[in-house]
């Protein structure tokens, strides 16, 4: 159940990040990153196929795991400030995968996650500044949302067999590899640069806090006859915390980039920019 909902829901997953992005700025489409897209009803068919009690211990191990991610991100946005997208992802994926081996080292409870976590996030959100870049104009090639379809997608696929042969706090540590952060940071790093990168980077950074919200509901308030409750508010935590970001930041230079597409960078542009689907 967790493969196939991952395969079918991956590539749908990417196509509207990307295209939100596109609209509002790589800093959107980071905080929504922030978001258990995935992680969550991963974490659902866990309760359902292993018990409430595995499924607590592996958000625990999500919640850490999260840190893993945000490290991921400050250091592909370091690395990007004077390298290539390439040699930016090995930095970030290297540091990813060193953190989630510390913190394997050591067993984890609730206090202790959720305390590396939100120190986590407070330090890496002041140090990761947003980025003030230029509108960008442009046609993106056919093959590019097909070709971040399937590399996600291909992602998805080998972690999740991965996992299979780990335990509850291993694969908890695994599961929030950053594979659409990944894929989006290395797409417009390409495509926009540096700048628009970061900005993207730091919207996950930020929007963990979400991610946060929702692992914190599940791994207190889930129990084997309370499950569908347990789950909607864990639900309904992440998406009021994710919108307490927005309108709590949107007046504020933390979007620091104009969207790739939209009413503000047209009127910006030259009137005779073409979108992405060829159309004046």
């Amino acid at each position: 159940m967790i493969l196939v909902f991952k395969l079918l829901s991956t590539p749908f997953l990417i196509l509207c990040l990307t295209l939100l992005s596109r609209r509002f700025g790589p800093a959107v489409g980071g905080l929504l990153m922030g978001i258990p897209l995935v992680t969550g009803p991963v974490s659902v068919f866990t309760a359902l196929e292993n018990g409430a009690a595995f499924a607590r211990h592996a958000a625990v191990g999500n919640l850490v795991g999260q840190v893993s991610t945000c490290i991921f991100c400050f250091v592909y946005a370091r690395a990007a400030r004077r390298f290539n997208c390439w040699v930016s992802m090995i930095a970030g994926v290297c540091a990813f995968f060193l953190a989630t081996f510390v913190w394997n080292l050591a067993s984890w409870t609730f206090a202790q996650a959720i305390g590396l976590l939100l120190a986590a996030l407070l330090l890496l959100s002041f140090l990761t500044k947003p980025v003030n870049m230029e509108a960008l104009a442009g046609i993106a090639p056919r093959w590019d949302l097909p070709a971040r379809m399937i590399v996600s997608t291909g992602f998805v696929f080998l972690i999740t067999l991965s996992t299979r042969y780990l335990g509850p706090q291993l694969s908890g540590l695994v599961a929030p590899f950053p594979v659409f952060v990944l894929v989006l940071a290395m797409f417009t790093h390409h495509q926009r640069g540096a700048p628009a990168a970061a900005n993207l980077l730091r919207g996950v950074i930020v929007g963990s806090f979400s991610f946060a919200a929702f692992f914190t509901v599940v791994a207190l308030a889930l129990s084997d006859g309370w499950l569908p409750f347990a789950y909607a508010f864990a639900t309904l935590s992440s998406m009021a915390t994710t919108s307490a970001i927005y309108l709590g930041t949107r007046a504020t230079p933390f979007f620091g980039a104009t969207p790739l597409i939209g009413p503000v960078a047209v009127a910006r542009l030259s009137p005779n920019i073409l979108r992405e689907d060829g159309s004046p």
